[in-house]
């Protein structure tokens, strides 16, 4: 015998629905206008109330691609993409440490990892400023690496560390008695186990490095400046530029929604390795 569904729990199924989808659109719509503002002209942008509908346009667009666009794109990938990779061959053997072969001080050296997330990054400035200074690292994407590296660090630890608690012991203990040594542990047994917790830690850092702003403005001028110092270059008193910092701003974070867009199923999947024990 099939039972159908009560009446009120339809009702309460189709009000959460609504509930959430409502939600989702208050949290895309600043999005979505962004887009929609930079396929505008600027009048149309800058007129009041709204322009609704209207003939897109990519001149805005053309502008910011024809100027000085791509230089700094290119820095932000440099900068983000190679601080997540430093993230990942310093975290993962320091996850592997805490979580298969921990010590007795080793809820100390999480503490350790994490305190240092509660330090502003304004108290940090000025001792990062000098070092970078006398070792010749000002306006320098190397730096930015660098300190985009050590600001993830300690959170890649602590998401790798909790990924690699869910491999049970058995298969670290199977393949030692075979004779695998630590390369072969973490090539062959822990980074296939892993793969969607490594994409969901390494997409929370690059998305952490690609939209970093404070050690950016103060660390370059010119040459390793990154896309968020180039929106704030269209802020001005003087003329219109919504429309142009628009569409810059949906150029800069274009590759942030791509990269999460196609590994959607990898985060999901990775965020949820922890939840369940």
């Amino acid at each position: 015998m099939i039972s159908s569904a009560s009446p009120t729990g339809l009702r309460s199924k189709i009000l959460w629905s609504v509930v959430g989808w409502l939600v989702v659109l208050v949290f895309f719509f600043p999005v979505l206008w962004m887009w929609l503002e930079g396929f505008k002209t600027e009048p149309q942008a800058a007129s009041s109330p709204p322009t609704i509908f209207f003939v897109p346009t990519l001149e805005e667009f053309q502008q910011v691609l024809s100027g000085d666009f791509p230089p700094f794109f290119i820095n932000s990938a440099i900068a983000s993409i190679g601080s997540t990779l430093l993230v990942l061959i310093l975290g993962l053997p320091a996850a592997y440490a805490l979580a298969i072969r921990p010590v007795k001080r080793t809820q100390d050296v999480l503490f350790f990892f994490i305190s240092t997330r509660f330090l502003p990054f304004a108290a940090s400035l000025v001792p990062l400023y000098l070092l970078a200074r006398d070792l010749k690292l000002l306006d320098n994407i190397f730096a930015l690496v660098l300190i985009y590296t050590t600001i993830n660090l300690p959170l890649g630890v602590w998401l790798l560390r909790s990924f690699l608690l869910e491999i049970p012991n058995d298969l670290f203990e199977a393949a030692r008695v075979d004779g695998a040594g630590f390369r072969h542990e973490i090539l062959r047994i822990v980074v296939p186990l892993i793969a969607p917790g490594l994409a969901a830690t390494s997409l929370i850092c690059l998305i952490f490095s690609w939209n970093e702003f404070f050690y950016a403005v103060n660390f370059t001028s010119s040459v390793a400046a990154t896309a968020p110092i180039f929106l704030v270059g269209f802020i001005s008193g003087r003329g219109l530029f919504y429309a142009k910092l628009a569409a810059a701003a949906t150029l800069a974070s274009l590759p942030v929604l791509l990269a999460g867009w196609i590994a959607q199923k990898q985060l999901i999947r990775g965020l949820t390795m922890g939840a369940v024990k």
